[in-house]
């Protein structure tokens, strides 16, 4: 049987009640659930077969547009919307056309059932990227829109009064990971190194998108990064080039990862939340 997963990302990562609330609504396909008061944020992990993602994927943004404010919200992610993203993921390329039906059809339904405009990034929009639908946030976002620059591919020509917009994409697995650099780095340090790591026209490592922040609730500097396509460049690789920087402290997995992503990697660095996919499928079963 195909299994796909939908990783939605929300915008809450502070209120404990909340987050369980909106994480109740996707309960029968949920894997795993992961938030962080500094990025002010929750990563949510579905797993379910074709057919079955795109409804439980609108049942839970029921609850977050019904609970979450976009302008009441302040984090260190950028974000257009309280539902943030929710990509349908394919864990086999045999099984890329199921996803990619699959995100359509919740971009369909996040569009006309919850009025959200849904923007569409990577394979299915040309190579569009999250980056460039997020840069200047919200208010860039609906200047475009009132321009005529952007459309988007589902739902409304405007951004919902509270709750933005959602990307909605297909794509294999993605890593969210993050890396403490140890005291005394500063939030510039980590704004350095994710300048020096992330993918660019004139070098960084393939497939790496970082930002350097700082964690108020940890006090460290932390570089945070989403690694597209870790068969390019393993997360060892990733510590080694930071490495190579400046002192790391202790790393974290937000979500779930290929147990692949991990060949290689230090027996010695600390990895928060380190879980992998055929793990947590196992367990499910």
């Amino acid at each position: 049987m195909t299994t796909l997963l939908s990783v939605p990302n929300f915008s809450e990562g502070r209120d404990r009640q909340r987050i369980d609330a909106i994480t109740r609504a996707f309960d029968a396909l949920l894997l795993d659930v992961h938030s962080d008061p500094d990025h002010h944020r929750a990563v949510v992990t579905l797993a379910g077969a074709p057919g079955e993602l795109a409804a439980a994927v609108l049942t839970g943004a029921r609850e977050i547009v019904g609970s979450i404010e976009l302008d009441r919200h302040q984090g260190a992610h950028p974000r257009i919307g309280v539902l943030d993203v929710a990509p349908v993921v394919y864990l086999d390329d045999a099984d890329r056309g199921a996803a990619c039906a699959e995100a359509l059809v919740l971009g369909d339904l996040l569009g006309t059932e919850l009025e959200l405009p849904v923007f569409l990034y990577g394979e299915l929009a040309g190579g569009r990227t999250r980056a460039e639908l997020r840069r200047g946030g919200p208010a860039a976002l609906e200047q475009r829109l009132h321009a005529g620059e952007l459309r988007p591919d589902f739902g409304p020509p405007r951004l919902h009064p509270t709750a933005g917009a959602v990307l909605v994409a297909a794509r294999p697995p993605l890593l969210a990971f993050n890396v403490e650099l140890a005291p005394p780095a500063t939030l510039a340090d980590a704004r350095d190194i994710a300048a020096a790591i992330r993918e660019h026209a004139g070098g960084g490592l393939p497939s790496v998108r970082a930002i350097g922040i700082w964690l108020h609730s940890r006090g460290v500097a932390q570089v945070s990064m989403n690694i597209e396509d870790h068969r390019r460049t393993r997360l060892a690789d990733v510590v080694a080039a930071i490495a190579a920087r400046a002192p790391i402290a202790e790393a974290e997995l937000v979500g779930l990862a290929p147990r692949a992503a991990f060949e290689g990697f230090p027996d010695d660095l600390h990895v928060r939340g380190r879980a992998t996919i055929e793990d947590a499928l196992t367990d499910s079963d």
